[in-house]
């Protein structure tokens, strides 16, 4: 498993309690929407993605900086919740921490409102497109982090890997060729000419 970050359009709201605690909150990932990696390559999170990942200790940071610890689950400064749009998440701002302030005035004022979120796929479907393209499905993940970030731009690590898993894919889909049309040449198999994308 691969360690994967993955960005998506947050749209953090702040909020403030009558005793005078503060929150931001949002959805750290949206079911369905599809994301382009490069062209002709997609990825899409499934409803299921977030079974069960909610119970482990996740930590929710700033920019993905381990430094900057806005809130946590175990510490119930963090609040997730998966509904039919995707995951949800609260979390409580340190009234001590000057940064957490800080960034709680940045989303009141609009300029930070974007989300990413660190984890790790345990289970996914992929799509060979008709125009010979990909589309991964994440099915299930292991969830470390949500980050409310500047700029949710895909980490260049992330696209690597997928670009690893497409080149994979596409040799698989070469050897099986071949090894038909070895079986046709030798008469296991039927007759006729197909490519390697058939």
């Amino acid at each position: 498993m691969n360690r994967r970050i993955k960005a998506q359009a947050g749209n953090f709201t702040t909020r403030e309690a009558g005793d005078g605690r503060r929150f931001i909150e949002g959805y750290f990932a949206v079911f369905g929407s599809q994301y382009e990696l490069w062209d002709g390559a997609y990825e899409t999170i499934a409803p299921t993605a977030f079974d069960g990942a909610l119970e482990a200790d996740i930590r929710c940071l700033t920019d993905h900086n381990t430094r900057l610890v806005l809130g946590r689950t175990t510490a119930k400064t963090l609040t997730l919740q998966v509904d039919e749009k995707g995951l949800w998440g609260s979390v409580e701002i340190n009234q001590d921490d000057q940064d957490a302030l800080n960034l709680y005035a940045r989303v009141q004022r609009g300029d930070v409102s974007q989300c990413s979120f660190g984890f790790d796929i345990l289970e996914e479907d992929t799509e060979q497109l008709p125009d010979g393209g990909i589309h991964w499905i994440i099915r299930r993940v292991k969830l470390y982090e949500v980050s409310i970030v500047t700029f949710p731009a895909y980490e260049e690590t992330s696209v690597t890997a997928r670009k690893k898993d497409f080149e994979v894919i596409t040799h698989r889909r070469i050897e099986a060729w071949r090894q038909r049309m070895k079986a046709r040449l030798k008469g296991e198999d039927g007759s006729g000419t197909e490519s390697p994308d058939d």
